[in-house]
């Protein structure tokens, strides 16, 4: 390697200065000014801190919010300036893709490959994607058979609760913040207490784009204090969350005790199908893509593979041959395609569903177990990928979300058979198809229950493309214009002619 390349290689953050609040347009120690400690996945060691706020930071988080959109300029000026903003943040981002690379990669264990080619390039689509959006919130004119001149006004709702989860702490605050900034509404950002660093970043990122003191707030600590605080909050007028489908029952009951308005975007279980006219080298990749993507971590990820009967073994089979040459390791080594998992309680659940799968007579193909790593990644959380089949459709591995890079394989006969299963679970966010036959892919599409559907591939995702849940998925839409609607209300002005 020429000493250029190897200057171009990131290195591991060693010494990472504690992180505080920001609030109002500054940093600020919690109150209490307690820390919690911030683990590297990868080494097992703590690699900085960061402010553990309690209730009393929060409020001054949404203090600093409500004034800053009711007093503040960001609600009144116009959508371009408010544009030129958000694409300035764009272009930071990819100015600072260094900076966020490194921390996403020691908050979460991510790879640095993917974190560079899809968490930072994504988070500048989505700030981008909505700068634009950001000049074409308008209403319409509307006939009535009286003499009034009616139209509509959509405008910003106010203050945003917004509560993030920690497997892609980058992508899915910038999902709720840049749509929520784009249409003038002011933000709290609680980001997952286990994956705070990039969300802090951040802050200071936008804050440099020039978005106004106040408008963007970032309360790091827990969900029982702060992001319940967050919640409850009567001066929040909407929250976006994504999380469990457990946690995201109680954060909708509770926004609703308030009727406040939730977009929730919750857990996934979903299932990948290869009909018997697939092509399989693409069905395979599409496959292992699904379910060893993150480490599994992502709630659209297909851990649940529907195969046609006649080519189940045989995929089975190439899958155990394929999946053991998926580079597992070091997330700073750039060919490392699986990290570890992003906390040691995320590794025990893995394991323990790889027991129960076995108590139900499932038969590993491939991993099902630990990974271990020498020197100072010995203390790292991995897991090998791992495949699993003669699995019942009432395992409890097959049913329930894992979060884990596990992947179950069951046959079918039929269509009909094919599309039964993939329905079965409580889960509604993704699923998809592999087959030649574009009737059959319409037709298989429009009978998945699912928010949305890949055919002949996996994870294919946009700022322009809507992407949302049903049944205990959630419910609402973030990406495309359809997440504005969410962040928005419509007026109704009628003025009288006579």
């Amino acid at each position: 390697m020429s000493e250029s390349a190897e200057q171009s290689v990131l290195r591991r953050p060693q010494h990472l200065e504690p992180g505080r609040l920001f609030i109002n347009g500054g940093w600020h120690d919690a109150d209490s000014k307690a820390h919690r400690e911030i683990i590297d996945p990868s080494t097992g060691k703590m690699v900085t801190s960061v402010a553990e706020a309690d209730a009393s930071d929060l409020d001054a988080a949404v203090d600093a919010a409500r004034h800053a959109f009711d007093e503040g300029p960001w609600a009144q000026v116009s959508g371009r300036e408010r544009a030129r903003i958000l694409h300035r943040a764009a272009d930071l981002i990819r100015q600072r893709a260094d900076e966020l690379v490194a921390l996403e990669s020691v908050d979460v264990g991510k790879p640095v490959s993917l974190c560079r080619a899809v968490d930072v390039s994504t988070a500048a689509e989505e700030y981008e994607y909505y700068s634009a959006m950001a000049q074409s919130i308008d209403g319409a004119t509307r006939q009535i058979p009286v003499p009034a001149h009616a139209y509509t006004r959509r405008e910003p709702l106010g203050v945003v609760g917004a509560i993030t989860p920690f497997n892609f702490p980058l992508i899915l605050s910038s999902s709720k913040i840049a749509p929520a900034l784009a249409v003038g509404n002011t933000v709290v950002h609680k980001p997952a207490e286990e994956t705070p660093l990039s969300a802090l970043l951040m802050a200071e990122i936008l804050a440099e784009a020039g978005v106004p003191d106040g408008v963007l707030n970032v309360v790091t600590g827990s969900g029982a204090v702060v992001g319940e605080a967050l919640l409850r909050h009567p001066m929040v007028d909407k929250i976006a969350f994504t999380g469990s489908t457990a946690v995201g029952r109680h954060a909708a009951s509770t926004a609703g005790e308030a009727l406040k308005p939730v977009t929730m975007e919750l857990g996934g279980n979903a299932a990948q199908i290869i009909f018997e006219d697939a092509d399989l080298e693409t069905a395979i990749g599409s496959a292992i893509r699904g379910f060893v993507f993150n480490s599994g971590q992502f709630c659209m990820s297909g851990p649940r593979l529907l195969v046609h009967r006649s080519l189940h073994d045989a995929v089975v089979e190439a899958l155990a041959g394929a999946v053991a040459h998926v580079p597992v390791g070091d997330p700073f080594d750039p060919v490392t395609v699986v990290g570890p998992m992003a906390a040691e309680r995320h590794l025990a659940k893995v394991e323990q569903y790889v027991g129960f799968a076995q108590e139900e007579g499932g038969r590993i193909v491939a991993g099902g177990e630990q990974l271990e790593l020498g020197g100072e990644l010995s203390g790292g959380f991995y897991y090998k990928p791992t495949i699993i089949a003669d699995l019942g459709n009432d395992s409890r591995i097959v049913q329930e979300e894992i979060f884990g890079p596990l992947l179950t394989v069951q046959p079918f006969d039929t269509e009909e058979e094919a599309v039964a299963l993939a329905n079965s679970t409580p889960y509604g966010l993704a699923s998809g198809l592999q087959t030649k036959d574009l009737a059959r892919a319409h037709r298989v599409a429009a009978r998945l229950r699912a928010g949305i559907i890949w055919v002949n591939d996996w994870a294919i995702l946009d700022p322009a493309i809507p992407f949302g849940g049903v049944k205990q998925s959630g419910y609402g839409r973030e990406y495309g214009p359809e997440a504005l609607e969410s962040y928005t209300k419509i007026k109704s002005v009628v003025i009288s002619l006579a």
